[in-house]
């Protein structure tokens, strides 16, 4: 039977025995806790038939250029944007995500967001810490208002946007979505409305939500422009990736008053150290930005179930294509087709 080497660069779990009940003999692993590609040793590269890549590491075409023998590389989680696609496209060199995890944890986590939000939970919760009389109070709290009835616009409407779709549907919001990736008559089957623009979007959404991987096309999708599109006291939640907006322009448009709100569950630089300046009026407790804006550390996607979901799809992908050639969830297609 062939075993096969498959390195894990850069994981910061501190084994890989879920990984090893799932394949048995068939693969081994080689498993670093490492941010810097340096740091592996050039054999490993060279030797390696497979990677297994979370998320802290990129994979660059400098790295890739080493990878002699590697048949496919598989990033363990949605988002490939650490991963240079297009150079192991130029060596034949297959990716695959898994996009089949974590989908009901990422929408509830942007509706939770959202409620955390427009029910004042945080300013109510601070004000009965500080105060039990005092604070027992429900008027004057910012951003609280109705959402039944309220345009919750989503760009993008794959497994997760769909997902968190159904949940505002559910609330009673009016439901639009662009995408220009989603064959016509998607909408139909949603029963949702589709809007053909992402300007229409912003002008008629209460709530934006954004649910797009991060590429050169869609990098900074939200910036001073987009929010000044938006109609006055809206609401911005991203969860997809913390490169698609323009964290500094977010920061104007909450200190202006322009938009209302914001959820952020991702940001361009994790952790963001140092702090872009929305983040350190929100952590130093600024008094025009409380109660409007929630942070979390990229967690919509965890719970303990997505979290072995996530681990145990990405190491199947890998055994059912070095094992039975069998591949799955390819996000560089052409990668077996010669260069022009």
């Amino acid at each position: 039977m062939t075993r096969y080497k498959v390195l894990v660069p850069d994981a910061h779990i501190s084994d890989l025995d879920l990984e090893r009940s799932v394949t048995g003999d068939q693969l081994e692993f080689v498993h670093f806790d490492e941010t810097d590609p340096a740091v592996i040793p050039d054999e490993l590269w060279r030797s390696c038939d497979a990677i297994l890549i979370w998320h802290r590491m990129k994979l660059t075409a400098d790295v890739v250029a080493k990878l002699d023998r590697c048949r496919l590389v598989v990033r363990v989680g949605v988002g490939f944007d650490n991963v240079d696609s297009n150079a192991c496209r130029e060596r034949g060199i297959p990716v695959s995500n898994v996009p089949n995890y974590g989908t009901t944890e990422v929408a509830d986590h942007a509706l939770a967001m959202l409620l955390h939000l427009v029910r004042g939970l945080g300013t109510y919760e601070n004000r009965l810490k500080a105060d039990l009389v005092a604070g027992f109070l429900a008027e004057n709290v910012p951003v609280v208002r109705r959402i039944r009835g309220a345009t919750f616009g989503a760009i993008g409407m794959g497994r997760i946007g769909t997902a968190v779709a159904r949940r505002a549907a559910a609330f009673d919001m009016k439901v639009i979505y662009f995408d220009p990736y989603v064959s016509e008559g998607h909408e139909l089957g949603l029963g949702i409305e589709r809007v053909q623009s992402q300007e229409e979007l912003l002008q008629r959404s209460d709530i934006v939500s954004l649910h797009v991987p991060l590429s050169a096309e869609t990098r900074s999708l939200i910036g001073a422009a987009q929010l000044s599109a938006m109609k006055p006291g809206g609401i911005l939640l991203n969860i997809a990736r913390g490169g698609l907006v323009d964290v500094d322009a977010v920061h104007s448009a909450l200190k202006s008053g322009h938009l209302a709100a914001a959820g952020l569950d991702v940001l361009p630089k994790e952790p963001p150290f140092p702090p872009p300046k929305l983040i350190e009026a929100w952590q130093g407790n600024a008094d025009w930005l409380a109660g409007r804006l929630v942070v979390t550390p990229h967690a919509a996607f965890y719970s303990e179930a997505g979290y072995i979901d996530m681990r145990t799809f990405a190491v199947e992908i890998l055994r059912d294509y070095l094992v039975a050639g069998r591949l799955r969830n390819n996000v560089n297609p052409g990668w077996d087709r010669p260069a022009a």
